[in-house]
C-alpha cells in the first residue's frame, strides 16, 4: 500500500475512533456497502468522487484525502507469509483446510475456472446464539471461466 493510503488509513481510524463511529455508519453516510466502505477507508479499494466527498465530508477530512480516496490502490495490505493476527490467521485456516474442498465444489458446479475477487459481494452479520454469538460472513463472486483458445 502506498505511504498516502496507508497514512489515511490511520487518520480514518482515529477520527473513527475519537467521533466513536461505526463502519456502518460510514458506509451509510458514503452510500456503499460498509464492508467495501471499510476496505476503501484502509486503502484496499478506491471510491468514486461523489462517494469520497460524502467520507470526506463526513469525516472530516481536507481535500487532498478526499483526492486520496479515490486513487487505486496497490491491493494487499498483509505482510507476505502466514498472518500474525489472530482474527487473520483463522482466515489463513479456513483456505488451508477448507480451500481445496471450495476449489472441487466450485469446478464440480461451474466448471474449470475461478471465483472472481473483483466482481464480489460480501456481508457480515452477527447471529445470536445461547453457546455464543456466531460470525456470519456471505461471500459471492462472478464464476469466471478460463479461456481455451
Amino acid at each position: 500500500m502506498n505511504d498516502a493510503k496507508q497514512a489515511l488509513a490511520e487518520k480514518i481510524l482515529k477520527i473513527k475512533r475519537k467521533k466513536k463511529l461505526s463502519w456502518k455508519k460510514i458506509g451509510e453516510k458514503v452510500g456503499m456497502n460498509p464492508i467495501w466502505t471499510t476496505a476503501a477507508c484502509l486503502g484496499q479499494m478506491s471510491m468514486l468522487p461523489e462517494h469520497a466527498a460524502k467520507a470526506a465530508k463526513f469525516l472530516g477530512l481536507d481535500k487532498d484525502d478526499e483526492l486520496t480516496l479515490t486513487e487505486i490502490p496497490y491491493r494487499g495490505s498483509l505482510p507476505p507469509g502466514p498472518p500474525t493476527d489472530p482474527l487473520i490467521y483463522r482466515f489463513y485456516e479456513l483456505v488451508q483446510v477448507y480451500g481445496t474442498t471450495w476449489k472441487e465444489m466450485i469446478h464440480e458446479e461451474f466448471g474449470d475456472g475461478i471465483m472472481s475477487a473483483i466482481d464480489f459481494e460480501m456481508d457480515m452479520e452477527r447471529l445470536p446464539d445461547p453457546k455464543g454469538d456466531r460470525v456470519k460472513i456471505t461471500m459471492h463472486g462472478k464464476f469466471l471461466p478460463y479461456r481455451r483458445y
